[in-house]
């Protein structure tokens, strides 16, 4: 039964987000609450596999996060998408862009994914391109015609652009982690002046695949 724990866990997870919880609350709140459950089995003798010592790295963990220098570009990519929906740059963007490509066949679709693909860009999160690109064209698409299908197919493939198209916010959790595991690796090998792979490597690597 306790190998089919991490199935539950998730199964746990998608439940309680579909009951309409906050995000953050869904996951930190089940993942303690099973937490909890493992301490309970360990106590009366059953294994677990979970190590309550885990729980006491916690506030440590939580510290070094929120002094990563790094790390703090994901709140500030938020802003900037927040900043430029609220301001309506992105609205504009796309009338212009419309305008553009307004006698093409199809010229809203290339449109939407042109200003898709800018907005992925700058803000370098999916969330926020698709959230702000539904709400702004998705309503006009269903007016010209276009099925619903097709055009919510194209502001979705629009928004994940976004983990490609540098600054993305996934190239930088990625910069942190694999720095830390390429300097571990070297440490281990008894290289004691290990390089790093910094999030700008990265950058330059997804400026060539795009």
């Amino acid at each position: 039964m306790l190998e089919f724990m991490p199935l539950v866990l998730f199964a746990m997870i998608c439940l309680v987000l579909m009951l309409g919880y906050p995000v953050a609350l869904s996951l930190a709140g089940t993942a303690l609450a099973f937490a909890g459950l493992g301490m309970g089995l360990q106590s009366i003798g059953i294994d677990a596999h979970f190590d309550g010592s885990f729980l006491a790295a916690f506030p440590n963990r939580l510290y070094g996060i929120m002094t990563n220098q790094t790390l703090l570009a994901v709140p500030l990519f938020v802003l900037m998408g927040v900043l430029l929906e609220k301001s309506k740059v992105a609205e504009t963007l796309l009338d212009a862009m419309a305008l553009l490509f307004g006698s093409l066949r199809g010229g809203l679709g290339i449109s939407v994914t042109l200003v898709g693909m800018l907005l992925a860009a700058s803000t370098g999160i999916v969330g926020a391109t698709v959230v702000t690109m539904g709400l702004l064209s998705l309503p006009t698409m269903l007016k010209r015609g276009y099925s619903m299908s097709l055009a919510t197919g194209t502001i979705c493939a629009t928004g994940t652009l976004g983990q490609i198209i540098p600054p993305s916010i996934a190239l930088v959790l990625l910069g942190d982690v694999l720095s830390s595991a390429y300097q571990q690796a070297q440490l281990t090998m008894g290289i004691f002046s290990p390089k790093t792979v910094s999030v700008g490597d990265l950058f330059m690597g997804a400026w060539y695949r795009a």
